[in-house]
């Protein structure tokens, strides 16, 4: 089939649940990837933060098919090899002691949230169930991801909503302080918000939370769902702030595109958990620990993350000369390799243009230009997306 066949059947047989654009890709290889027709894009999207090593790596695909030619899936009813290695490498490099592994990102963050008002439930009263999570932030699709999402574009539909969720601004201490009562029992927020427009707090942001919940004797959960794994140039960017939180959320790039989640948390905390309480049919599965044991060590091991800073300030520079070029780019901001233009006009024809041009980039907020290319891009790879980039923004 070609692709208008193929992009006709889809219309048949898919909800209509996204807007796609009109290309259907078949081949990735490194931070390129290919359509049907064979034309090559520069791939700036990466899944949404998803293939931070790039597509295919070859230590994730290695790992994958000698995980396939052994064992696909049995059940966490026993214990597991490559999900007990891949625990050990995520808890040994943060602040956690113990992990428990899903599929996604919504469901690590219904399992923080489960987790946290387990917690709460059974050391700090039964009255403690009320989360305070951040305005524009973004943690899922699922119904109590949706609540807990500061954007009520996500919600509008699915009334009603669940209890127990308050909404501040991001980067407003004072807000948050007032926002805590009785019925507190933890902050749940993104160290980047990422489908919010690449918003970066403060400085000092992350650790006065820390703080804050420590004196309300409540709990901090960072969902590092796009930021995790190496995109702001740190393994995990609550590192930035020199603070551990209570729990972490962990996807996207946890697999380098193959689907896999993650909860890590303190043991203390941890331990509000026992058997039947919370579990995933697939979650921890041989193939899915498999390729993250792999994507994870190679994001250690290959020089990754020092590639993400130097690239990510590179890349940052690059878009400030093009916003003292155009006067429709009203801020650039980024941290590592997640950045961001922030326009005056809607984004949308930008991002068309620069498809057909050969550079995948995607716009979140109407507005507001996103980047999050693979970590392993150089700079011959930034200079070719400026490129486009200028001549699509020339004239407007």
């Amino acid at each position: 089939m070609n692709d208008k066949e193929l992009m006709a059947l889809s219309s048949e047989n898919i909800m209509n649940t996204y807007k796609r654009f009109p290309i259907v890709l078949v081949k990735g290889e490194g931070p390129k990837v290919w359509d049907i027709n064979g034309r090559e894009y520069l791939d700036f999207v990466a899944g949404i933060a998803v293939c931070n090593l790039g597509h295919c790596h070859p230590q994730v695909v290695a790992a994958l098919k000698k995980q396939a030619e052994e064992l696909f899936h049995v059940s966490n009813l026993y214990y597991i090899e490559t999900q007990i290695k891949l625990a050990k490498l995520l808890t040994d490099n943060s602040f956690a002691d113990k992990a428990f592994f899903c599929n996604s990102g919504a469901e690590a963050n219904e399992a923080a949230i489960k987790l946290a008002r387990k917690y709460a439930h059974e050391n700090l009263g039964a009255d403690k169930f009320e989360l305070i999570t951040m305005k524009d932030s973004f943690h899922g699709r699922t119904m109590a991801t949706i609540t807990a999402t500061g954007q009520e574009k996500f919600q509008f539909g699915f009334t009603p909503l669940l209890d127990g969720f308050k909404y501040v601004p991001f980067n407003d201490l004072q807000a948050l302080e007032s926002a805590i009562s009785v019925k507190t029992c933890g902050i749940m927020l993104e160290p980047v918000q990422g489908e919010g427009g690449v918003i970066i707090p403060d400085d000092r942001y992350l650790a006065k939370v820390r703080e804050i919940c420590d004196r309300h004797d409540i709990l901090l959960i960072v969902d590092e769902v796009q930021t995790g794994i190496g995109r702001t140039g740190r393994l995990f960017a609550y590192e930035h702030s020199g603070i551990e939180p209570d729990i972490m959320t962990l996807a996207k790039a946890l697999g380098n595109g193959f689907p896999v989640g993650a909860m890590l948390a303190k043991d203390e905390i941890a331990k509000a958990f026992t058997p039947g309480n919370h579990a995933s049919t697939f979650g921890g599965n041989p193939l899915a620990m498999a390729a993250g044991y792999a994507a994870v060590s190679a994001i250690l091991q290959e020089g990754v993350l020092d590639n993400c800073r130097k690239m990510g300030e590179y890349f940052l520079t690059q878009l400030k000369k093009l916003q003292g070029k155009y006067r429709i780019i009203n801020a650039v901001r980024g941290k590592g390799l997640m950045l961001a233009c922030a326009l005056d006009i809607e984004g949308a024809d930008i991002v068309n243009e620069c498809m057909k041009r050969g550079l995948l980039i995607n716009c979140t907020g109407g507005k507001t230009l996103r980047f999050v290319p693979p970590l392993v891009i150089n700079r011959n790879d930034i200079d070719r997306a400026i490129g486009i980039l200028d001549n699509v923004l020339e004239g407007r």
